[in-house]
C-alpha cells in the first residue's frame, strides 16, 4: 500500500509535466462521457509493471476491465489491457502511462533476452542491472529488471559496501580500502570490490573482499583472472561480476569464462524498442 501510495503521487508529478493546466484538446471537444479504452502491444515484448500502474488508474477513477499480467510474453497485435473510464480522464494519462509501460516492458524484455542468451551457455551466470537508471524511475525500474529475469544489484548506496576506483585512489590501495570498510561497516552487508587488473583481483580476494568486480576486462583477461584465482586456491572465496562494455554480441563470450555475475547498464539506460499504443473503442454506460 505504502508503495502504490508513492507511485501515485509520482504519477501526479509526471501528469503535472504533460497537463501543468489543463488539456486543452480534450477539453476543447470531447464530451463527459465514458469509454472503454485497448491498450495494444505493436512490438514483442515482455509486460513489466502493468500491476502497479494498474493500481494508479484506479486511484483516478479509470478501472481496468481485464489486463495481462507482468512477465507475460505479447506480440505486436496482442491487447495488453482494456480500460473504461471518463474519456477525458483516458486521454489525459494517455501519453504518460504508455510510457511508463512501454519503457519498463522495454527493460523486462532486454533482459529476459540477456538472460535467454547467457543460459546457452552457462544456465549458472546471472544478468544484473547496475544503478545506472532514469531519475524517479529506479523502483519501477529495477522491479522490470526481476520481471525479466535479471538480478537487480544494488538498490541504493545504502545496499552494500561496493568500493570502486575513486574510493581506492582516495585510499590508496584495494587493501586498504577493504580493512576499513570491514572495521566500519555492520556485520550484515557483503564487501564488493570494482578492479582493474589481474593484481588486483588477487589482492581483493586476499584481503577479504565477498564479490570481485572486474570492470572493462576483454574476456581473455577475465580468463586470466579466473586461473589466477584457482591457482592461489581463492576462486571459492569470491563471487566474480564482470562489468563494462557488455553487448549482446559478446556477452556469450564472458559467459562462458567461469564468471558468475555479467553486469550492464542497456539493460536499464538503452533497452531494445518496444512499442504500445491506446485505442478508444467506444463509449459506455456506467
Amino acid at each position: 500500500m505504502m508503495f502504490a501510495n508513492f507511485l501515485y503521487n509520482k504519477f501526479v508529478e509526471w501528469l503535472r509535466e504533460d497537463i501543468p493546466y489543463w488539456d486543452l484538446t480534450t477539453e476543447a471537444i470531447v464530451p463527459n462521457t465514458n469509454v472503454r479504452a485497448v491498450i495494444k502491444a505493436k512490438s514483442n515484448a515482455i509486460i513489466a509493471c502493468i500491476e502497479d500502474l494498474i493500481k494508479v488508474l484506479e486511484k483516478l477513477n479509470i478501472k481496468a476491465e481485464k489486463y495481462l499480467s507482468s512477465g507475460t510474453f505479447v506480440r505486436a497485435g496482442d491487447e495488453v489491457a482494456t480500460l473504461m473510464g471518463s474519456a477525458k480522464s483516458i486521454l489525459s494519462v494517455e501519453r504518460t502511462l504508455l510510457n511508463l509501460l512501454i519503457y519498463l516492458s522495454a527493460v523486462a524484455t532486454t533482459t529476459r533476452m540477456f538472460v535467454n542468451t547467457v543460459k546457452r551457455v552457462d544456465n549458472r551466470v546471472k544478468i544484473a542491472a547496475t544503478r545506472k537508471t532514469i531519475p524517479g524511475l529506479r523502483d519501477l525500474t529495477k522491479k522490470a529488471v526481476k520481471i525479466g529475469g535479471g538480478d537487480t544489484h544494488r538498490l541504493s548506496l545504502s545496499d552494500a559496501i561496493l568500493i570502486k576506483d575513486n574510493h581506492i585512489r582516495l585510499v590508496g590501495s584495494v587493501s586498504k580500502a577493504i580493512k576499513l570498510a570491514k572495521e566500519n561497516m555492520s556485520f550484515i552487508h557483503k564487501i564488493e570490490v570494482e578492479v582493474s587488473s589481474v593484481d588486483e583481483v588477487i589482492e581483493a580476494a586476499v584481503a577479504g573482499a565477498d564479490i570481485v568486480m572486474l570492470d572493462n576486462f576483454t574476456p581473455n583477461e577475465v580468463k586470466d583472472a579466473v586461473s589466477e584465482l584457482c591457482a592461489h586456491g581463492l576462486r571459492d572465496n569470491v563471487i566474480i561480476e564482470v562489468s563494462g562494455g557488455i553487448t549482446f554480441n559478446n556477452v556469450m563470450e564472458y559467459a562462458s569464462t567461469g564468471v558468475d555475475i555479467i553486469s550492464t547498464s542497456i539493460i536499464t539506460m538503452n533497452p531494445v524498442k518496444v512499442d504500445m499504443s491506446l485505442e478508444v473503442l467506444g463509449e459506455v454506460s456506467c
